[in-house]
């Protein structure tokens, strides 16, 4: 008889562990709190603009190709993937920017015009990056975090030094200009962490975003998530919505069952893609793997405030992707890590699918996602996120040279507050664990409980880290460990 799995949240992770666990045989049901699925990947619509309300970046396509491949499909099953040219837009102070197009020949160009020499060093940067890329893909983020020995195979031995030198280190000890190494340390923090504080090894993800590329899903992010759920419910997924779990049962240590607006859904095995921290705090105490204490050490990746923009004109000057690093990268950084506070000069990234997808806003109007990172744990209030709207938006306009607050039809906010109201997010953090050298692999919290047995976790605060692709080898890694562990 198929055993039966009760998965917390609709998240990437919780989505790609459904569809593998329901391959295998597995009677898989989905219990999302929200009204709407895909976790961070939800969608917000309002007079015909459409926005993502979370992830934006489309990289690593190999790892969505390898995900539906699993099922014998591909991403083109589900939805059109653009390659974006330009990737993106970096501004800068006095109104310089770089932009970074689709090519590594194009990239090598744009940086020998800012330093002289700098292509020479690019192109040994990049192609050790990608050697990292191939190592990292291919054998190290698909492995379950269980034991360090995952970590040593011969190629990894040979590059052991990258795991204690740092991506600042090696960007400045090659370029001088500034702006190029703004750039080429932007990367990382997708992995949650300073640059600083993130190991050499994880320059595979320069090789994502030069070598592969920057990509959009026509109609925007949630259509990935809509394809998941599409190929989840052809494996016989079940979803329901609007049903936050209140507590998970344990009898003679065996998860058993949860509950779910005063029902109990009893279940052979559960899954929880929710909050890792959140997760725990519906066990009694005595069935927690970590302690508050564990969870305080622990760095985070940023929070974020995030304003939802609909403008009633086309925004010049301006491309799909746009970072704004016109202020100083490193005193932004301390106030998110050192010593957290509101940020004096927030840098900050604006993005605007209208720009390459005319669907995610009516004709002549333009559809502004703003994101400033931000430590987590913050005080959040209505006054704070007007005063640094009102800051984004004032350079804004002087870098790229006009006039938009006159043309905002409406703009909604979402921070610190709601990430903890939606996601029940550790202190708000919107990203999950930071990848640092401490928290990387069989240091990041388990897949599979050591107190409970037939509980297991996925998403952004187990392995491998943060991030949509990532989340989705999540999902995989934490069915196979199920799999192993009850077979049918």
């Amino acid at each position: 008889m198929s055993k039966t799995v009760s998965i917390i949240g609709s998240g990437f992770a919780s989505l790609a562990a459904a569809a593998y666990l329901a391959k295998d045989g597995y009677l898989v049901t989905i219990y999302e709190k929200n009204a709407q699925l895909g976790g961070r990947a939800r969608q917000f619509k309002k007079d015909g603009f459409t926005f993502d309300m979370g992830p934006s970046w489309y990289w690593m396509p190999d790892v969505f190709e390898r995900f539906f491949a699993d099922f014998n499909k591909s991403p083109s099953d589900y939805y059109t993937l653009d390659k974006l040219n330009p990737a993106y837009k970096v501004f800068f102070e006095d109104g310089k920017s770089i932009t970074i197009e689709d090519t590594l020949e194009k990239i090598y160009i744009a940086f020998e015009k800012e330093e002289k020499g700098s292509s020479k060093k690019l192109k040994k940067f990049i192609d050790q990056a990608q050697s990292n890329y191939n190592i990292a893909i291919k054998e190290l983020v698909y492995r379950p975090g269980i034991s360090p020995l995952e970590l040593i195979t011969p190629k990894t031995i040979k590059k052991i030094g990258q795991f204690f030198g740092t991506i600042a280190a090696d960007v400045r000890k090659e370029f001088k200009n500034e702006n190029l190494i703004q750039i080429l340390e932007f990367p990382v923090l997708f992995l949650g962490a300073k640059p600083s504080d993130t190991p050499s090894f994880y320059s595979f993800m320069n090789y994502a975003d030069f070598g592969l590329g920057t990509w959009h899903p026509q109609g925007g992010m949630n259509k990935v998530t809509q394809g998941m759920i599409s190929l989840a419910e052809s494996l016989g997924v079940k979803f329901h919505t609007n049903s936050p779990v209140a507590k998970i049962n344990v009898s003679s240590g065996k998860a058993e069952s949860i509950v779910i607006n005063g029902k109990k859904i009893v279940s052979d095995i559960i899954l929880t893609g929710a909050d890792y921290h959140h997760s725990e705090t519906l066990l009694e105490p005595k069935h927690r793997q970590y302690s508050e204490k564990y969870w305080k050490k622990k760095t985070f990746a940023p929070s974020s405030l995030l304003f939802y923009v609909g403008f009633s004109k086309k925004i010049k000057n301006i491309k799909h992707h746009n970072l704004f690093f016109d202020v100083d990268f490193a005193a932004h950084a301390k106030d998110i890590y050192d010593e957290p506070k509101w940020p004096d000069e927030p840098l900050f990234y604006a993005n605007f699918t209208s720009v390459t997808d005319p669907s995610t806003a009516p004709e002549n109007c333009e559809n502004g996602f703003f994101l400033i990172p931000l430590a987590p744990g913050l005080e959040d209030t209505a006054a704070l996120r007007e005063e640094y709207f009102d800051k984004i938006i004032t350079r804004f306009e002087k870098l790229s040279n006009q006039e938009v607050r006159k043309h905002v039809i409406f703009k909604e906010s979402f921070c610190v507050n709601d990430f903890i109201e939606d996601y029940n997010s550790y202190q708000g953090n919107a990203y999950g664990m930071a990848n640092t050298l401490l928290q990387t692999a069989f240091l990041r919290p388990k897949l599979m409980s050591s107190k409970v047995k037939r509980l297991f976790f996925t998403g952004q605060l187990t392995v491998p880290g943060p991030g949509v692709p990532p989340a989705l080898i999540s999902g995989k890694l934490v069915s196979g460990l199920i799999q192993k562990e009850f077979t049918i």
